[in-house]
């Protein structure tokens, strides 16, 4: 058997449109399976899936979970303490350590960029960045592709407005590589100090002004202030900011009257978002976000491990 390195998913950027678009047909016939009375198989039965997150998380520790028990893997959860590791050495202890225990899958969350390509260059498995820092979160870019695509039907020439904490959100990074490489126009809108210098060059036009921002877009993905990465004051109080930006129907009205409405979450009702915009049975897609979710991180365990699964004949 020809010796090769195991398969990735890192990031977004440098994907190709036929990477991304084969990930998200893949996770459509997953949907289908999460809605049947029995929603196990045996695909991954005598796999190992170890899901090691360094920060705190809900929902994407959970739908990993599930996705791989769904699957039929060996799932085991492991919480660490950022603070007691530090960069280097004792992250590569860690990565030596569970490299030991043979998994086939290692899913990673890490407050700093890099943590999830650093553990990759390490172990002899396939790795899934799960966040990183301020850098990427891949998987959550492809759920919200895919709850586009299911609701619209395509997402070229779709005009997409990214609210918020622009510069400290790894889900705008993630989401910006995947909307412009399957051709959206994306617009990100947030007030001067959470506007990164140089966005532009990532194709995206910045707006400081909401309603000017959300002018006839097709779908308006709100982001929550990413206060633990913060160091200093980037807005004045939680009341100016929601005055400004905010979503609420009077800045809504600027968007498509059909405008989806999206957020990763966890949702901050009255800081980023009001609550009668976040559920509105019509427009708001959050929820199924969350189910988008499950099948994603589905297809992508499948993906992963595929090749490994045919090569080990």
């Amino acid at each position: 058997m020809i010796a090769r390195t195991p398969p990735h998913l890192l990031g977004i950027a440098g994907m190709t449109q036929a990477e991304i678009v084969d990930l998200l047909d893949l996770a459509e016939g997953y949907v289908d399976v999460n809605r049947a009375p029995v929603k196990t198989s045996d695909l991954l039965t005598g796999r190992t899936v170890i899901n090691l997150f360094f920060e705190s998380s809900t929902r994407t520790r959970t739908s990993f979970e599930l996705a791989g028990k769904r699957l039929g893997a060996d799932v085991i959860n492991m919480e660490v303490d950022w603070s007691a590791i530090k960069k280097g050495e004792t992250l590569i202890d860690t990565a030596m350590t569970l490299n030991a225990m043979h998994p086939d899958v290692l899913i990673v969350r890490a407050p700093d960029s890099g943590a999830a390509k650093l553990l990759s260059e390490k172990v002899n498995c396939s790795v899934v960045n799960a966040g990183d820092g301020s850098h990427e979160h891949p998987t959550q870019a492809l759920l919200d592709a895919l709850t586009i695509r299911r609701r619209t039907g395509r997402l070229a020439g779709l005009r997409v407005a990214i609210c918020g904490d622009i510069a400290h959100s790894r889900v705008a990074r993630s989401n910006i590589h995947l909307l412009r490489t399957l051709g959206a126009d994306v617009r990100v809108i947030a007030p001067p100090t959470l506007l990164p210098s140089g966005i532009e060059t990532l194709g995206v036009t910045p707006f400081v002004d909401m309603r000017a921002g959300l002018e006839a877009c097709d779908i308006v993905m709100m982001l929550r202030l990413q206060t633990e990465r913060m160091r200093g004051s980037y807005v004045p109080s939680i009341r100016e900011y929601f005055r400004f930006y905010g979503l609420d129907y009077a800045k809504l009205a600027s968007a498509k009257p059909d405008a989806l409405i999206m957020h990763p979450g966890p949702m901050n009702r009255g800081v980023e978002i009001d609550s009668e915009v976040a559920d509105d049975i019509d427009r708001s897609v959050i929820r199924e976000q969350v189910e988008m979710g499950v099948a994603v991180r589905m297809g992508v365990l499948d993906a992963l491990t595929r090749p490994v699964l045919e090569g080990a004949a």
